[in-house]
C-alpha cells in the first residue's frame, strides 16, 4: 500500500530523496542501531533532516511513490520537530501533486514550536480515477535554530481518516466571461471553528479562506467564488481543508469560461421601403462560444439615443413600422447558455428607409406681389411630417404665352416660405404651380393664373424703320416694338435738324415733335429743308411710360437751284454767230451751286418751236460739241462757269470761240436756230440737281460768207479769240474728213477702256452695296459714281491747273478730254442708319482685288479660300500718306482748343492719316492736351493727406466746386474726407465714374468708406498687384470675409476669365441692415510696359461691366496704380462707345481734354491716347455680336438667311468683316521662324508663329533649337489653355514631345489623318515605351468610341528624373476627312470638347494645357479651340459670340478658322450644344 516504517531502507518502500543545497536532504536513522546520535533526536527508526548550522530557506524533499485513487483513502504519519534550545528547527510541509502537476502549495504543514515526541497527522485525499498523486514532505530550514525534522511510520490507509475531513467529488464549473463563478466543496466529517479551508488552484495559487456550512453532523460544505472570468480560458481548482487532525485535500475540478458568440459579419439587408427593412442576420459565423440559443435584432436611427430589440425566430426578419428616409443601424445579438451568455452586438448594418410620397402638395399658394417683369408667391411652410423624406425639391414650373411663341420653365426654390421669380415678361399671362418632389414621388399645388403688369415698352425695331427722304418731306414708317410688354397707348416723335449741306439754311426752327395713336405707325413730315440732315428720335408708350428711344439720322434730297427771273427772251447783243445774253446768279436750295452752264440747243425741223415751260426738261449730260457733232446730239454745253465767278448778274456772249471749264464755246452758225439755255447745277452726297431757264432765241441769218467752223486740236490754245474768226479759215474737206475719223478712234478707245474698268470694279461696289444693306440711296447714289468713275479714272490731267484765259473770270481750273468735271477719286459713301456705321467704315476705306493676296508669314497660300477675291487694307486713303496733306499743320493745336468731332464712318481714315509720318498727327494732337496740375490741389499736399497718396504728381483736385470725391468724416479726425479719387463724367451722366489711386495699407479703409458712401456696385481694376517687382495695388478684398474700419465685405464668388476675372462681393456697414451685392472687374491682361497689342480682350471687358452694372447704381469706381493712365483709357473708351452708338461720331481729342480737366493726367502716355483710337474704330468696325443663348435659336436662324438678291447671309458678311479685321503678320513679327536654322522645322514658309506667341522649349536636347511652330492661344476663361501647332515633321518628334513636357499639357487633341506623303507620320509608340530626345513616352493604354481614338500615356524627361511623371491623354478624331473643311459630325466632335474638358478637369482640375494640332495648326485647329473657347462661354456666360471667339484666336495666329463653312460650322456647333442641355 506504498506505506513505510523506515525500518528497512527507505527506497525498498518506493520513497526517494531529493539532495537539497549543500547536502541538506532527508536521511534514515535508526537509534536504536546507533546509541551516540544526538540527543534531540527522537528514538526509532525513521527518516530525518538536521537543521543546525543551516541558512534559512534550504529545502530538502522526500518523495513518496505515486498512488491511483483505487489505492487509497487516507495517508497518516508521525512527525517531530526537536532541538536542544527548545527552539523550531524549522518548517515541514506536505504537498500533493496531481498527474505529474505542478507542486503547488502546502496542503498541511507544521513550523511553530517543537513536539514532544512523534505526533500523529493525517492526509485525507480524495483523488479518483484515472487520477494518480504523489505526496511530497518538504523540510525547510531557518537560520539560527539547530535541531531536527523527522517523519516515521507513513501508513497509506484502506479507510477514511478518523479526523481529517474528506472532500467529496468537486465538480466542474462553466460560467460565460465575466460572470462569477461558484465551486461547492462538500466534505464528510465533523466541523470544527478551528479548521481553514480554501481554494487551491493548479498552480498552487490559493484563494482566501472560505466560509463553511455544516449541513449536518457528519458533512458540512462551503462554496467560493473565483472572480477572474474576464476572458476566454480553462483553469483547474481543488478543495484544501486543515484540521487539528490533519489536511483533507479534493480531486482537481476544471473551471471553464465561454465567450458570448457575436456575428462576424453584419446583417443582410434583403429589401428596403420606406418604412421597412428585410435583414437576414447572418448568424453562421460568429466569434466565441456555442451553443446559440436566442438571435436577437437591436436597431436604432443613427441620429437617435434610443434602440429597440427584437427576438428573431427565422432565417430572415422585417423590421415595420420605420419613418421614411431615416438612417437606422442595426446589430445582431446571439446568446448561449448560461447568465451572461448573451454576446455583444456584431457589426451594424447602416442603412436608410426610402422615401415616401409627399403626403399633398404646397397648400395655401398665394401671389402677394405682382410686378411687370416678377411675381413674389408665398405658401405654407412644411416639414418633414409632409416632405416624408430629407431630400426634397420644391419647384414652381411656369408658363405663359409671348409673342405667339410659349415659354415654359421650372426653377428650383430655395427659401421655405416665399420666392420671386424674376426674368418674366410683362402683361402676360402666368400660369404657375409648386411642385414638392422627393425621389419617391411628387405632389403638386394648385394652379394659379396670374397677369403680370404692363411695363415701358421696348425699342422701336431698328430694322423695321423705313424712311423715304424728298426734298422738303420724310416718310417714315415703322413696325410696333417686338416687346410691347403692354396695351401701346402712343408713339412719340422729335426731330430737329442737325446740318445742312447748304451753309445759308436757317436750321432753328427746323425741329418738332409728332404724337401718333397706336394704329398709326407711319407719318410724312413736311416743312423740311432740302440737304438737310435730320436727327429723328421714336419711342413708344404704354400705361406706364414712354420706352427707351429709338434714333437715326436721315437726310432729305437736295433740290435743284432756284432760276432767277428773266422778263423775257430778249438777248443783249446778236451777230451772225454770237449772242449775248445776260447771266443772274440762282439761288441754291439745300446744297450750294456747283456750276453754271450755258446751253446750246439746235432748232431743228422736226421739233417745233416752244417757249420755255415751267419745268422745262433740263440738260443733265455734259456734252461737248465736239461729241455732239458725233452723236448727233441736238444740244451741247458752250460753257461751264464756277459760283464763284457769278456773283453778280453779267453778261456772256454765247459762240465768242473760248473754252470755259473745259467746254468750247464755238461760234454758231448763221444757218441754223438756236435755244440758248442757262442751267446752274448743285451736287452733294452723290446727287445732282440741275434746274434751267431758257434765256434767248437765235434763228437762221443770211449767209454772205462760207462758214467753216474748225475744230481746235487738244492742247491747241484757244486764248486768242482772233485765230477763231471764220473769215481767216480755211475750207478743207479732207481736213475735216480727218480730223472726224481721229475722233471716231479716239472714242472707240475711250468706250473701251470705259467698259474695262467697268469690269475691273463691279465686285468692289456690290461688294460695299452688300456690306451697306442695299440702301435706296446709296444704291442710286453708287450707280451715278460707277457710270462716271471710268471717265474721270481715265483723265490723267485732272489735277493739273490749266492756264487758259487767266483773266476770265469765267476761266476754269479743271480741264477734261470731254468736258466733264472731274469728281473727287474717294466720293464714294455709304449712307444709312447708325447701325451701318461699321460697314460705312469698312467701305470707306477698302478696296476689293480680284487678284489673289500674294503669301505672306500669316498666310497660307495653299488654302482655297485666299484665292478668292479679298479685302485688302490700303496703306493710306489716295494711295499713300505723301499724296494727302495733313490737315493737322504743325502749331495747329494749342492748349485748350477743342477739335472737331469725327463721324465714325470717317475714323479709319482719320486715324490711318494720324499714322503716317511715324504718327505725327497723333504727336502733335497729343502734345496739344494739357499735361500736369490744372487746378489748385492744396488739401492733397497737406502733411496729413501725403501719405495717402501714392504719387506725389497724381493727386485729387481738392476745391469745393471741383471734382474731388470727398468723404464723411470720422469723429475727431477734421482731415479724415480725404481720399486720392474724383469723380468722371460720363456720356450724358454726370459723375458717372470716380477714378482713384490702386488702394495702400493705409487708403483701404477710406476705399471701403467710399464705396458705401457712393453706393457703388461696380469696382474696376486695371492694373495687376505687383508688375515687374513692384507693388502696383495692395490686395483691398479679402479670400472670406474681413471687416475694412465698420465696413464688412464677403467674398461670394469668383468667376476667372482668360483676360480678366470677375468676383462678386457682398458689403455691409456696421450699424445698418442694408447687404449690398459688389461686383470687382479686374482686368488682368494688360501688359507690365505699354499697350495690349490688341484691343479685343479689353472692349469684351468693357462690355461685361456695362452689361452687369445695374442701371440704378452709384459711380463705377475704377482704378489702376495711379489712377490716371490706364484708368482714362478704361474711361474714355467708354464714354466714346456711347458717343458713337448715340450720336454716329466721336469726338476722343475733347474727351480726354475734359477728362484731365477732372483728374490730372488721364489717359498719360501717347502711346495709351493712340490705343484709345485703336480701341474705338475696332468696336466700331467689329461691333457688338454676342448672342444671349435663350434667343440663339431664332437669331442663328434669322442671320443664316440667304438673301435671294444679293445670294448672301449675314453670317457670310460677318465672316467677310473678319478677314478685314485679322491683322496682318509682318516678317520681323516672326523674326525667330524665319531664321536660316529653324526652316527645317516649319512645314509652310507661309505659315508662322508671331514671335510673341511662341512656347519657347525649356527642356534641353544636344543642340537643338528652343523653337518650335507653335503658338499659345486663350480659351474663354484660361490664359493660354491651348497650345496650337503643325502636325510633327519626322525630325520635329522630339521637340513636340519636348513642348508636351516643358509646358505641362495633360492633352493632345490630333484633328488630322496621317498621310506619309505629306510627312505625317505616327509619333507616339503603341506598345512599351519609347524616348524622343530626352522624354520618355510610355504606352499605358488605348480604347477607341465612335469617332475617337483615347490613348493615355506617361512621359518623363529622363534628363531630370527628379521632375516625376506626367500623365497625357491623346485623343485623336478621326470623324474629319481629309476632303472636308468641317468635321462629318458636330455631335461627335462636341463629344471631343466635353471629354477633354472633363480629363482636364480630373487631372489637373482644369489648369492643365492641351496641344491642339492638324496639319499645319491652322482652320482645324483654330475651328476646335473656337468650339472649346464657345462651349466654355455658354457655360459661364449664357452668351454665343463666335466673332469675338475667332478674332481673338486671330489675334495670335491668323490662319485660325480658315474658311467660310469653318466658321458657319461653329454656330452649328453651339446650336448642337444648346440642343443636348
Amino acid at each position: 500500500m506504498s506505506g513505510c516504517t523506515f525500518e528497512e531502507s527507505y527506497s525498498s518502500c518506493g520513497y526517494s530523496v531529493s539532495l537539497g543545497t549543500n547536502g541538506f536532504t532527508w536521511e534514515q536513522v535508526n537509534s536504536w542501531e546507533k546509541t551516540t546520535l544526538d540527543p534531540a533526536l527522537p528514538t526509532g527508526s525513521y527518516m530525518v533532516v538536521n537543521a543546525s548550522g543551516r541558512a534559512s530557506w534550504q529545502k530538502a524533499h522526500l518523495y513518496m511513490p505515486v498512488l491511483k485513487e483505487n489505492d487509497t483513502h487516507c495517508i497518516d504519519f508521525l512527525y517531530s520537530l526537536s532541538s536542544r534550545d527548545g527552539a523550531s528547527p524549522g518548517t515541514l510541509n506536505v504537498y500533493i501533486k496531481v498527474n505529474g502537476g505542478p507542486q503547488g502549495n502546502p496542503v498541511w504543514n507544521a513550523s511553530d514550536t517543537v513536539t514532544e515526541g512523534w505526533v500523529k497527522a493525517e492526509l485525507a485525499i480524495s483523488t479518483f480515477w484515472p487520477n494518480s498523486y504523489q505526496v511530497i514532505f518538504e523540510a525547510v530550514s531557518v537560520q539560527g535554530h539547530p535541531g531536527y525534522i523527522a517523519v516515521d511510520d507513513i501508513r497509506v490507509l484502506a479507510h477514511p481518516c478518523r479526523k481529517a475531513p474528506h472532500f467529496l467529488r468537486l465538480q466542474n464549473v462553466e460560467v460565460n466571461v465575466g460572470q462569477n463563478a461558484t465551486f461547492q466543496c462538500t466534505a464528510g466529517g465533523k466541523w470544527s471553528q478551528q479548521d481553514k479551508l480554501w481554494l487551491q488552484q493548479w498552480n498552487g495559487k490559493d484563494t482566501a479562506l472560505m466560509v463553511t456550512r455544516v449541513v449536518n453532523h457528519r458533512r458540512f460544505s462551503a462554496t467560493v467564488s473565483v472572480g477572474d472570468t474576464s476572458q476566454r480560458s480553462t483553469s483547474r481548482y481543488r478543495c484544501v481543508i486543515r484540521s487539528d487532525g490533519g489536511s483533507g485535500v479534493s480531486n482537481y475540478a476544471d473551471l471553464i469560461v465561454k465567450a458570448p458568440p457575436t456575428p462576424i459579419a453584419p446583417p443582410e439587408l434583403l429589401a428596403v421601403g420606406a418604412t421597412y427593412l428585410w435583414i437576414k442576420p447572418n448568424a453562421n459565423s460568429i466569434i466565441g462560444d456555442g451553443p446559440i440559443i436566442l438571435k436577437e435584432v437591436e436597431y436604432r436611427t443613427t441620429a437617435g439615443n434610443w434602440a429597440e430589440t427584437h427576438v428573431v425566430d427565422s432565417p430572415t426578419y422585417k423590421l415595420g413600422h420605420l419613418d421614411p428616409d431615416v438612417e437606422y443601424e442595426i446589430k445582431v445579438l446571439l446568446s448561449r447558455p448560461g447568465e451572461g451568455g448573451t454576446g455583444p452586438p456584431g457589426p451594424p448594418l447602416v442603412t436608410r428607409t426610402k422615401c415616401a410620397d409627399p403626403v399633398h402638395g404646397p397648400q395655401n399658394v398665394n401671389v402677394v406681389d405682382v410686378r411687370a417683369r416678377q411675381l413674389t408667391i408665398q405658401w405654407e411652410t412644411f416639414g418633414y411630417a409632409v416632405t416624408r423624406c430629407h431630400s426634397y425639391n420644391l419647384t414652381v414650373q411656369y408658363q405663359y404665352v409671348f409673342n405667339q411663341q410659349e415659354f415654359a420653365a421650372e426653377e428650383l426654390i430655395q427659401t421655405s416660405s416665399h420666392y420671386t421669380l424674376r426674368g418674366l415678361r410683362p402683361f402676360v399671362t402666368v400660369r404657375l404651380r409648386l411642385v414638392l418632389a422627393n425621389p419617391e414621388g411628387s405632389k403638386e399645388s394648385e394652379e394659379i393664373v396670374k397677369q403680370t403688369e404692363e411695363d415701358v415698352p421696348g425699342s422701336v425695331p431698328m430694322e423695321s424703320l423705313q424712311n423715304t427722304p424728298y426734298e422738303e418731306k420724310i416718310f417714315m414708317q415703322w413696325k410696333t416694338p417686338n416687346e410691347t410688354n403692354g396695351a401701346i397707348t402712343l408713339y412719340e416723335i422729335t426731330y430737329k435738324a442737325l446740318s445742312s449741306l447748304d451753309p445759308s439754311a436757317d436750321l432753328t426752327t427746323q425741329r418738332g415733335r409728332v404724337f401718333k395713336l397706336r394704329n398709326e405707325t407711319h407719318h410724312m413730315f413736311v416743312g423740311l429743308y432740302p440737304g438737310t440732315t435730320y436727327f429723328f428720335t421714336l419711342k413708344a408708350s404704354t400705361n406706364k411710360g414712354f420706352g427707351p428711344p429709338v434714333t437715326n439720322r436721315i437726310t432729305t434730297k437736295i433740290a435743284a437751284p432756284m432760276m432767277p427771273e428773266y422778263d423775257s427772251e430778249s438777248p443783249l447783243n446778236e451777230t451772225e454767230t454770237t449772242i449775248t445774253v445776260l447771266l443772274k446768279p440762282a439761288q441754291s436750295r439745300g446744297a450750294p451751286i456747283s456750276s453754271y452752264q450755258l446751253v446750246v440747243k439746235e432748232e431743228r425741223k422736226s421739233k417745233t418751236r416752244r417757249a420755255a415751260p415751267e419745268g422745262l426738261e433740263c440738260f443733265s449730260a455734259p456734252v461737248s460739241f465736239r461729241n455732239a457733232s458725233i452723236l448727233d446730239s441736238p444740244y451741247y454745253i458752250a460753257a461751264d462757269l464756277p459760283p464763284s465767278s457769278l456773283t453778280v448778274v453779267q453778261p456772256f456772249t454765247v459762240g465768242d470761240n473760248k473754252s470755259y471749264g473745259g467746254f468750247w464755246n464755238p461760234p454758231l452758225s448763221p444757218a441754223k436756230s438756236y435755244s440758248i439755255f442757262y442751267q446752274a447745277m448743285s451736287r452733294a452726297n452723290g446727287e445732282t440737281k440741275i434746274n434751267c431757264v431758257r434765256l434767248a432765241h437765235k434763228g437762221r441769218g443770211q449767209i454772205t460768207t462760207p462758214y467753216i467752223l474748225v475744230i481746235p486740236s487738244e492742247g491747241a490754245s484757244t486764248q486768242d479769240s482772233d485765230a477763231m474768226e471764220p473769215e481767216k479759215q480755211v475750207d478743207s474737206t479732207v481736213k475735216m474728213a480727218g480730223v472726224i475719223a481721229g475722233i471716231l478712234m479716239f472714242i472707240i478707245i475711250l468706250l473701251g477702256l470705259v467698259l474695262t474698268f467697268k469690269r475691273r470694279h463691279a465686285y468692289s461696289y456690290s461688294y460695299y452695296l452688300k456690306l451697306a444693306k442695299k440702301q435706296k440711296e446709296t444704291a442710286s447714289s453708287s450707280t451715278q459714281q460707277r457710270e462716271m468713275g471710268p471717265v474721270t479714272t481715265a483723265d490723267k490731267s485732272t489735277t493739273k491747273v490749266s492756264t487758259l484765259h487767266k483773266d476770265d473770270p469765267f476761266s476754269t481750273s479743271n480741264q477734261d478730254l470731254n468736258g466733264f468735271i472731274s469728281p473727287s477719286p474717294c466720293s464714294f459713301s455709304v449712307q444709312g442708319s447708325k447701325t451701318l456705321q461699321s460697314k460705312s467704315l469698312l467701305n470707306s476705306y477698302y478696296s476689293v482685288s480680284k487678284e489673289p493676296v500674294p503669301a505672306t508669314t500669316s498666310i497660307d497660300s495653299s488654302q482655297p479660300s485666299l484665292s478668292q477675291p479679298s479685302l485688302t487694307l490700303q496703306s493710306f486713303p489716295y494711295g499713300g500718306c505723301e499724296s494727302v496733306e495733313l490737315s493737322y499743320q504743325s502749331g495747329q493745336f494749342q492748349a485748350g482748343q477743342f477739335q472737331p468731332a469725327i463721324r465714325v464712318a470717317d475714323l479709319l481714315q482719320h486715324i490711318t492719316q494720324m499714322k503716317c509720318g511715324q504718327g505725327y498727327g497723333f504727336k502733335e494732337e497729343y502734345e496739344a492736351l494739357a499735361e500736369g496740375q490744372t487746378a489748385p490741389w492744396e488739401t492733397a499736399k497737406k502733411d496729413e493727406n501725403r501719405n495717402k497718396n501714392r504719387y506725389g504728381n497724381i493727386i485729387a483736385y481738392p476745391t469745393d466746386d471741383h471734382t474731388r470725391v470727398r468723404l464723411q468724416l470720422l469723429d475727431g479726425d477734421p482731415h479724415s474726407d480725404y481720399i486720392n479719387a474724383n469723380y468722371i463724367d460720363g456720356y450724358h451722366r454726370p459723375r458717372h465714374y470716380i477714378a482713384t489711386q490702386g488702394p495702400m495699407q493705409e487708403t483701404v479703409r477710406d476705399f471701403w468708406r467710399m464705396v458705401w458712401q457712393e453706393n457703388t456696385a461696380s469696382i474696376v481694376m486695371v492694373t495687376n498687384l505687383v508688375e515687374v517687382g513692384r507693388v502696383k495695388c495692395v490686395r483691398y478684398w479679402p479670400d472670406e470675409t474681413e471687416v475694412y474700419g465698420d465696413i464688412k465685405v464677403t467674398l461670394i464668388e469668383t468667376e476667372p476669365l482668360a483676360e480678366y476675372v470677375i468676383r462678386t462681393f457682398t458689403v455691409q456697414k456696421k450699424g445698418h441692415h442694408e447687404i449690398r451685392e459688389l461686383r470687382q472687374f479686374h482686368f488682368t491682361s494688360w501688359p507690365d510696359h505699354g499697350v495690349p497689342c490688341y484691343a479685343t480682350g479689353l472692349l469684351g471687358f468693357i462690355r461685361q461691366v456695362k452689361f452687369l452694372n445695374p442701371p440704378d447704381a452709384g459711380p463705377i469706381v475704377a482704378h489702376c496704380s495711379a489712377g490716371a493712365g490706364r484708368t482714362g483709357c478704361y474711361i474714355a473708351v467708354d464714354i466714346m462707345l456711347d458717343m458713337a452708338e448715340n450720336e454716329g461720331v466721336v469726338d476722343i481729342f475733347n474727351c480726354i481734354r475734359e477728362l484731365r480737366s477732372q483728374r490730372v493726367n488721364m489717359v498719360q502716355t501717347e502711346e495709351q491716347y493712340v490705343f484709345v483710337h485703336d480701341a474705338i474704330l475696332e468696336a466700331c468696325l467689329c461691333g457688338n455680336t454676342a448672342i444671349p443663348v435663350c434667343d440663339f435659336r431664332a437669331i442663328y436662324y434669322n442671320i443664316s438667311r440667304i438673301d435671294p438678291q444679293t445670294n448672301s447671309s449675314q453670317i457670310k458678311d460677318e465672316f467677310q468683316t473678319l478677314n478685314i479685321v485679322t491683322p496682318r503678320v509682318r516678317p520681323e513679327d516672326c523674326s525667330v521662324g524665319l531664321l536660316p536654322r529653324n526652316h527645317d522645322k516649319n512645314r509652310s514658309m507661309d505659315v508662322l508663329p508671331a514671335d510673341r506667341c511662341l512656347p519657347f522649349l525649356i527642356s534641353v536636347d544636344g543642340e537643338s533649337s528652343n523653337y518650335i511652330n507653335a503658338a499659345l492661344m486663350d480659351s474663354h476663361k484660361q490664359p493660354a489653355a491651348f497650345i496650337v501647332t503643325q502636325h510633327p515633321l519626322p525630325n520635329t518628334i522630339s521637340d513636340f514631345w519636348r513642348l508636351v513636357f516643358d509646358y505641362n499639357c495633360s492633352s493632345i487633341v490630333m484633328l488630322n489623318e496621317m498621310d506619309a506623303a505629306q510627312l505625317c507620320m505616327q509619333y507616339w509608340p503603341e506598345k512599351n515605351s519609347c524616348c524622343y530626345g530626352p522624354i520618355q513616352v510610355e504606352f499605358i493604354s488605348a480604347d477607341i468610341d465612335e469617332d475617337i481614338i483615347n490613348r493615355i500615356f506617361r512621359i518623363c524627361n529622363m534628363a531630370r528624373p527628379q521632375d516625376g511623371y506626367r500623365l497625357v491623354q491623346h485623343f485623336q478624331f478621326i470623324g474629319w476627312p481629309a476632303y472636308r473643311d468641317t468635321p462629318l459630325s458636330k455631335r461627335s466632335i462636341l463629344q471631343l470638347v466635353r471629354r477633354l474638358a472633363k480629363w482636364q478637369e480630373q487631372y489637373d482640375g482644369g489648369d492643365g494645357r492641351t496641344v491642339v494640332h492638324c496639319l499645319t495648326g491652322g482652320g482645324r485647329s483654330g475651328t476646335f479651340c473656337a468650339i472649346c473657347s464657345i462651349n466654355e462661354m455658354i457655360q459661364q456666360q449664357n452668351i454665343v459670340d463666335v466673332f469675338h471667339t475667332v478674332k481673338t484666336l486671330r489675334n495670335n495666329k491668323t490662319n485660325m478658322v480658315e474658311t467660310m463653312e469653318q466658321y458657319k460650322f461653329c454656330y452649328e456647333v453651339a446650336l448642337e450644344a444648346l440642343n443636348s442641355f
